[in-house]
């Protein structure tokens, strides 16, 4: 396995990590995109793990990092991620987005081509993340305010509402997951579309 970083923009958290597996099993990318509710604290060592165990299986991957301002994310994080998967120069790339990782992975799908998202235990329902407080203030200050006061963010963000995407969605997430609440993922396979849910342990 071959381990690279490779910059997609000038600031220092605009890379993404390349792991190249010794023998490649299968065409394209996948793309990890971490979580940690966008904050600062939480970094690409989150989805390094998973990189690696991937390129073990040989596949390419992409371990995407993003800019993570403390409020008013969106206006860095989202074009961040827009800018990674365009400096991939592949196609056939599918995302893996953890958590807050999920709802960028929605996000970037809605307007750019994605073969498919893999959501683990993914917040897709920013709306009734606000209302029943998950994650504490992380999607107001990630929007900068509500869905009543910015509308047109939720509008353009939330997972929810670009529902069905129109590519394969695999939701995995557990009951036991006191962090993100599994009613997330099925209110967001309740949309519709080509995404279903699979229910695991721990």
């Amino acid at each position: 396995m071959k381990v690279s970083r490779q910059a997609y923009g000038p600031e220092p958290d605009q890379y993404f990590e390349r792991y190249l597996p010794d023998e490649t099993a299968s065409p394209g990318t996948v793309l990890v995109i971490h979580g940690g509710f966008w904050r600062p604290e939480f970094d690409a060592s989150l989805g390094r793990p998973l990189a690696t165990d991937l390129a073990e299986r040989g596949y390419s991957v992409a371990n995407l990092e993003y800019r993570r301002p403390e409020r008013d994310g969106w206006r860095e994080i989202f074009p961040d991620v827009l800018a990674g998967i365009a400096a991939l120069g592949t196609a056939n790339v599918v995302a893996v987005g953890h958590s807050a990782g999920a709802q960028l992975a929605a996000y970037a799908a809605a307007r750019v081509p994605l073969a498919g998202i893999v959501a683990q235990a993914g917040l897709l329902d920013l709306a009734g993340a606000v209302r029943d407080r998950v994650g504490g203030r992380s999607v107001l200050k990630l929007l900068g305010g509500t869905p009543d006061e910015v509308p047109e963010r939720y509008r353009e963000a939330d997972p929810i509402v670009l529902a069905p995407l129109g590519i394969p969605v695999v939701c995995v997430h557990s009951r036991a997951d006191d962090w993100v609440p599994i009613a997330q993922c099925e209110a967001y396979v309740a949309t519709g579309g080509a995404a279903e849910l699979i229910e695991g342990p721990g």
